[in-house]
C-alpha cells in the first residue's frame, strides 16, 4: 500500500487544508453533518482532496460509494447503478471525476435521477466545471472550490507521517518536500515514498534527483511566487520590456504553470491597457487558450510574445477605474428607478436608428459620471467616435 493510500483521511477532521469548507461551523461542513448536502461539484488543483472528500462524505452519510470517471463513463454503467438501488431505501453516492468532460448526453441521463434524488451525485475536476455543465445540471447542484493546501498544513501532515514511518529527514529535505509539491498532498507523499525506497536517510540531493523542479506553483516560497508575479506585472505596467521578460523567465524557470501566467496577463490587458489598445485583450485571450493546449516548453514563446506586446502597448486604467466607481456608487446607495422610456415595454422609447444613429433621450433618472477617458492610444479614437455620434465638437 502506498503512503498516499495508507494515510488517506477517513474523516473530515483528518482532511488537510480546506478550512473554508471544513472548519467547525462552516456552512459546507454543516450541510454534510445534517445530511442536507445536495448534488455538488468540486473543483480545485490536483492532490487537494476532492476524491477523498467525496469518500468521507459517503462514509459519514453511510451511502454506497461508486467512483467513476467521465472520460471512460458508459451510460449503461449509470443505469445499472440506478436500477440496483431503484427499490431500496439506500441511496448511493455517485462520484464522477473529470466531470467537466461529461457529454451532454451523459448529463441528460443523470438529470432525472438527480431530480428525484435517486442518488447523491458529486463531481470533481481540476477545472471549474460551471460552463461545461448544462443549465439544468447547474440548477440542481452547488459548486464548491477546493484550494491548494498551504505549506503549513503540508508540513504538519509530513511531520506526522515521518514520525509514524520512523523516517530520518533533515529540515532541508522536509522543506523541499513541502515547497516542491505545490499544495499537492499526494505528490508530496509519492516523492517521500520514492526517496525512502532509495535509502534509510532522505536527503535533499536524493529528492532533487527524483524531482528537480517544483510541480506547479514554481517558487519554493509563497512570497517569492507572489513577488515574482507582482514584479512582472509592474514591469509590464511600467513598459519595461526587458524587466518584464526577466521576471517571466524567472516564473517559467521556477515551474510556474503557463496557464496561471496567462491568466494574470489577461487581467492586466484589461486593467492596465484597456481601450488604449483593445487588441491586447484579444491577444491575451488567444494566448490563454493556446497555453492550455500546448504547455511547456513551447508555451514560453507565446507568453514571451504576449509580454512584449503588453509592455509595448499604451496604458490606460480607465475601464478599471470606471467600473469600480460605478460599483462604489451602487454600494453607497445610488439605486434609482429605470426611466420608463427604456423599460422592456418601450413606452416613449426613441429608437436611435430612426434618428441617424443618435437622439437625445434619458437613460438615467439621475445623471452620474463614471468614465473618464485617458485620451491615450485608441481611447482617443473612441472619444472622437463618441463625440461625433453625439454631435459634440
Amino acid at each position: 500500500m502506498s503512503l498516499a493510500q495508507k494515510y488517506r483521511p477517513s474523516s473530515l477532521d483528518e482532511i488537510v487544508g480546506q478550512e473554508h469548507l471544513l472548519a467547525k461551523g462552516a456552512v459546507f461542513r454543516t450541510l454534510i453533518e445534517k445530511d442536507a448536502l445536495i448534488h455538488s461539484f468540486f473543483y480545485g488543483p490536483p492532490g487537494c482532496g476532492k476524491t477523498t472528500l467525496a469518500r468521507v462524505i459517503a462514509k459519514i452519510l453511510r451511502r454506497p460509494f461508486f467512483e467513476l470517471n467521465a472520460t471512460t463513463l458508459k451510460i449503461d454503467d449509470l443505469r445499472k447503478i440506478f436500477k440496483e438501488y431503484a427499490n431500496t431505501l439506500e441511496k448511493p453516492l455517485i462520484f464522477i471525476d473529470e466531470v467537466h468532460r461529461l457529454s451532454k448526453n451523459q448529463q441528460e441521463v443523470l438529470l432525472p435521477f438527480m431530480e428525484n434524488n435517486s442518488a447523491l451525485v458529486i463531481g470533481a475536476s481540476t477545472e471549474n466545471p460551471y460552463y461545461s455543465l448544462t443549465s439544468a445540471m447547474r440548477s440542481r447542484s452547488h459548486l464548491f472550490e477546493l484550494k491548494h493546501v498551504n505549506n503549513s498544513a503540508l508540513k504538519l501532515q509530513l511531520q506526522k507521517i515521518i514520525e509514524k514511518e520512523k523516517v530520518e529527514l533533515s529540515k532541508e529535505a522536509q522543506d523541499f518536500l513541502v515547497s516542491s509539491s505545490s499544495g499537492d498532498v499526494r505528490a508530496m507523499l509519492n516523492l517521500l515514498e520514492s526517496a525512502i525506497a532509495l535509502g534509510d536517510k532522505v536527503t535533499v540531493k536524493m529528492l532533487k534527483s527524483i524531482r528537480p523542479h517544483a510541480l506547479q506553483a514554481g517558487s519554493s516560497e509563497a512570497d517569492t511566487h507572489y513577488n515574482l508575479t507582482s514584479a512582472m506585472i509592474k514591469s509590464i505596467r511600467g513598459s519595461d520590456i526587458d524587466a518584464s521578460l526577466y521576471y517571466l523567465a524567472r516564473l517559467i524557470d521556477g515551474g510556474e504553470p503557463a496557464e496561471f501566467i496567462a491568466r494574470r496577463l489577461a487581467i492586466l490587458a484589461s486593467e492596465d491597457i484597456g481601450n488604449a489598445n483593445p487588441h491586447a485583450l484579444n491577444l491575451a485571450s488567444s494566448t490563454l487558450n493556446i497555453v492550455k493546449t500546448i504547455g511547456y516548453p513551447e508555451a514560453r514563446i507565446s507568453l514571451s510574445q504576449l509580454v512584449i506586446y503588453l509592455a509595448s502597448s499604451p496604458k490606460s486604467n480607465s475601464a478599471y477605474v470606471a467600473i469600480n466607481s460605478a460599483l462604489k456608487a451602487i454600494k453607497e446607495g445610488a439605486i434609482y428607478p429605470i426611466p420608463a422610456n427604456i423599460k422592456q415595454d418601450n413606452v416613449g422609447y426613441l429608437y436611435p436608428h430612426d434618428f441617424n444613429g443618435w437622439v437625445v433621450q434619458s437613460y438615467m433618472v439621475k445623471n452620474m459620471k463614471f468614465y473618464n477617458s485617458s485620451k491615450i492610444g485608441f481611447e482617443k479614437t473612441l472619444d472622437e467616435w463618441s463625440n461625433k455620434i453625439r454631435g459634440v465638437l
